[in-house]
């Protein structure tokens, strides 16, 4: 008996450790499936920042403001599903940096020099080293933004323009100004790219509309209504929204105060359930 019952035990342990492995082989690619989803939101950031070089060197600056776009799109995203799938990691926020380097720092400065060197054979300097202070401030902004996170600091708000809403200057204005913008006599052009620039490595607060894009929100009303009235303006009439979204972010902290004490006509209940 006792050998018989060993005998038919040992099956049993082995069927049993056979489903536990393979169940944890199971958990673990679906964990490493996970991990990696952000990443690929990365990549079409890093993607849709390349194509947008090529394109603008080809002379297609209004596709090359689209795909800068796209890249916007996808560096919201990348970090919501980060935080929804608990995929946040220290390569993630490295990774991240430098998809945005190449799409919010080299692609908008090329996209910005080819139009200004539109029709020019002679080598332009001037555009040369505006272009260039975008691309050098871009990446300041994104190395104080890895090394300088503060814990005790205010999530509502970054310090410096984010370079996602600087690059969406310089789109916004090569869809309403771009036959405007080609060639160098026209300085103001530059203060389109120099003025971002500037903002990125200032230490003014921006505010940061991270929480809205949380899944852990719990009132996604505000959400919403921005959403769909971003889709009808875009839909209806997509060079004004573009540039009231850009500029409106870009004088936000000139505005905010400014508009501030009209929030009181608001009713409380209506506040409350639009944050």
């Amino acid at each position: 008996m006792p050998s018989s019952a060993s005998g038919s035990g040992r099956p049993q342990t082995r069927r049993t450790a056979t489903v536990e492995f393979v169940r944890g082989s199971v958990r673990g690619s679906r964990r490493r499936a996970l991990a990696t989803l952000p990443s690929l939101f990365t990549l079409g950031n890093m993607m849709c920042g390349f194509g947008a070089i090529l394109v603008a060197i080809r002379g297609q600056y209004t596709l090359a403001a689209v795909l800068i776009g796209l890249s916007v799109l996808f560096d919201i995203t990348d970090g919501a599903v980060a935080r929804l799938v608990g995929a946040v990691s220290s390569f993630g926020l490295q990774f991240d940096s430098l998809a945005d380097l190449v799409s919010f720092g080299l692609a908008p400065a090329v996209v910005a020099f080819t139009l200004f060197s539109e029709g020019r054979d002679e080598f332009d300097a001037l555009g040369w080293v505006v272009c260039f202070l975008w691309l050098a401030c871009a990446a300041i902004r994104l190395a104080r933004f890895n090394t300088t996170i503060d814990p005790t600091a205010d999530k509502r708000y970054f310090t410096g323009m984010p370079s996602p809403g600087a690059a969406g200057v310089v789109l916004a204005s090569v869809f309403a100004f771009g036959d405007q913008m080609q060639g160098r006599d026209r300085l103001w052009v530059l203060l389109i790219v120099a003025v971002p620039a500037l903002l990125m490595v200032s230490t003014i607060r921006f505010r940061s509309f991270r929480s809205l894009v949380s899944p852990k929100s719990g009132r996604p009303y505000g959400l919403v209504a921005a959403a769909v009235a971003l889709v009808v303006g875009f839909a209806t009439v997509p060079v004004v929204t573009g540039c009231v979204l850009a500029y409106g972010y870009l004088l936000a902290p000139v505005l905010v105060p400014a508009v501030s004490p009209l929030a009181r006509l608001v009713p409380a209940r209506v506040r409350e359930v639009l944050t």
